[in-house]
């Protein structure tokens, strides 16, 4: 039975993902990347999807945007509700349509993203000529302002630019500015400070911040960093082999972790209130993340968790801990009440 969230009468979701399943077939066997996945995202609201790498973060947004390589990915079942259309019904015709004019995408890495062969202006101008029907000279009025909006200095110049000739910063600030050249409804943001420094991840997850004010778009926002979770989004969904672990308010989650790994996760931090003078060392979660191939019975975090006892040898549902509070783990009660 999948977990149905509440909702009051004035919630307005944009995004509803239920029971989502997105395998990979492989010679050495099925990977479940995404096992049963539940979320919401409501009008304006930014969800944080959080975990280690290879938990199915990137995975669920490349659903989302069924961009799944298949072979040898493939959505096996479940709903992706967006605005009450439910993406995994539509043709590919439709889902293009969709696609950098409604929801839009920022991936990890932008010199792999950006073709190296066109010029920035190019690629911008493309996106707006596809979607909005603009000549080339006003798709390429508008490139200069796009890059004008997410801060690129001398921008009249820029678009005639490469990738290779831009800074990893400005490479980011470019796939942010093709991302919302159409004032999509929904922007998913996979690990949009990969590889830059701290500076620069500060002024692109504040630039991410005004311009969703701005336009008043929906985030998701996938990261493993917990400290930009806590700085930009509302909702928390923590992941871990494929599956949802914890969901929770922000506040709360950092406040009360109820599941063993988001309390590893968040032990894993440094902190700035810290006794630096007895030089304790940062606490680790023991272990590896298991292969998709070969997951533990039951939970599939037990082989790695401190807490583990006898009942973790059965899969435990998501259960409610308090209000709005959930986790997906058997320290909670045996019987957890659906909602």
């Amino acid at each position: 039975m999948a977990l149905r969230m509440k909702m009051t009468p004035s919630d307005q979701m944009l995004l509803q993902i239920r029971n989502l399943n997105t395998y990979f077939f492989t010679d050495e066997g099925v990977a479940k990347a995404v096992d049963g996945v539940d979320l919401d995202l409501a009008e304006g609201g930014t969800l944080g999807l959080v975990g280690e790498s290879g938990c199915g973060k990137s995975v669920t947004a490349l659903s989302i945007m069924r961009l799944v390589p298949d072979p040898p990915g493939k959505i096996v079942k479940g709903e992706i509700l967006f605005g009450g259309t439910d993406l995994l019904r539509l043709t590919e015709a439709e889902m293009r349509k969709i696609r950098g004019r409604r929801i839009s995408m920022i991936f990890q890495e932008p010199m792999t993203s950006l073709n190296p062969v066109f010029q920035i202006g190019d690629q911008i101008a493309e996106v707006l000529r596809l979607h909005e029907g603009l000549s080339k000279k006003e798709a390429w009025n508008r490139s200069v302002e796009m890059l004008k909006m997410v801060g690129i200095p001398s921008p009249e110049r820029r678009v005639f630019e490469y990738p290779h000739q831009l800074s990893g910063g400005m490479r980011q600030r470019a796939m942010i500015a093709m991302a919302l050249a159409c004032s999509p409804q929904l922007m998913i943001a996979d690990e949009p400070t990969t590889a830059l420094d701290v500076t620069i991840q500060a002024q692109i997850l504040e630039l991410i911040n005004q311009l969703k004010k701005q336009k008043g778009m929906s985030v998701i926002l996938i990261t493993h960093n917990l400290g930009v979770i806590a700085e930009t989004a509302q909702k928390v969904a923590v992941m871990y082999a494929g599956r949802i672990v914890e969901y929770a308010d922000v506040r709360p989650l950092f406040a009360r972790p109820k599941h063993p790994y988001t309390q590893g996760l968040l032990k894993s931090i440094p902190r700035l209130d810290a006794d630096h003078s007895r030089k304790e060392k940062l606490e680790a979660i023991p272990g590896l993340v298991p292969s998709l191939l070969d997951l533990p019975p039951g939970c599939k975090f037990s082989n790695r968790c401190k807490m583990v006892f006898e009942k973790c040898k059965e899969e435990p549902p998501l259960i409610e801990t308090e209000p709005g509070h959930r986790a997906r783990c058997w320290l909670y009660g045996g019987n957890p009440r659906r909602v």
